[in-house]
Parts: structure tokens; C-alpha cells; sequence
């Protein structure tokens, strides 16, 4: 499971003081760049060779509020990494007092340049064979 830890902003607020339920796949988005990143594989390596993975399904279930100044665990694991998507569960935990705030998942594909469908396996198989060897059952 990969961590990534999330400092709230003022601006994520809304004006009941809490964070806005729209950030919460923005973190998932920063928690997944970075996960790929430690990889090896981030997203600027990956689109410098012609690969995109755009979202094609994302949820979140809240389980608490946060407020601004707080500060998030946000956890990933990879629950699928096949040749044409992969998917990704999140679970958002306060670091203050170890209560989970959100979970969610998103699913993605892989294109080239054109935006067509690729197999991640013939384009870039060192990519491929790196993510199966984090998928978590």
C-alpha cells in the first residue's frame, strides 16, 4: 500500500468550513502521480513516451469530515493492472486520529498520442510487468 500525505488548504474549504467534497479525487489524482512516480513511472515518463491513462470511472463513499489545517493519509492500492486498464482503491485517513474519512476507486485505460486504446503489455511491457508486481488481491 502506497501513502501519501495531504496537508488541507484554506481554499479547499466550503462555507461550512469543511473540505469540499470535490478535492477529495483531487487527492486520490495526487496520491495516484505520486504512487507512480515512486515507481518509476510517472506521469511525465510515461506521456514523454506516448502513454496517457485518462479516468474512465471514479467514486468516493464520505465516512467524516475535514477541515481546513488538517492532515490526510491518503492510501492506495492497485486492485487490477491488466494490458488495457488498471484500477485503484483509496482510503482517506485522518493522521490525527486514525478515522477513515473517504473511500473511493477509479478505473483507467491506456491510449497513445491519438487517443486510441493500446495494450499497455506490447507498448511498454517493463511498465506492465512493473504494476503487476503491485496489485493487491
Amino acid at each position: 500500500m502506497n501513502k501519501y500525505i495531504h496537508k488541507t488548504q484554506y481554499y479547499e474549504t466550503d462555507q461550512m468550513g469543511i473540505i469540499h467534497h470535490s478535492n477529495y479525487f483531487r487527492w486520490f489524482e495526487e496520491a495516484r502521480v505520486d504512487f507512480l512516480e515512486k515507481m518509476g513511472y510517472g506521469y511525465h515518463r510515461l506521456e514523454s513516451e506516448g502513454i496517457i491513462s485518462p479516468v474512465l470511472k471514479i467514486s468516493c463513499e464520505y465516512k467524516g469530515m475535514i477541515r481546513f489545517n488538517d492532515s490526510v493519509e491518503v492510501n492506495i492500492k492497485l486492485l487490477e493492472a491488466g494490458a488495457y486498464r488498471f484500477r485503484i482503491a483509496y482510503e482517506i485517513v485522518d493522521c490525527l486520529d486514525g478515522q477513515i474519512r473517504a473511500i473511493g476507486e477509479s478505473s483507467h485505460c491506456y491510449l497513445n498520442r491519438e487517443g486510441q486504446p493500446i495494450s499497455i503489455k506490447k507498448v511498454n511491457r517493463d511498465f506492465y510487468e512493473t504494476l503487476k508486481k503491485f496489485v493487491v488481491s
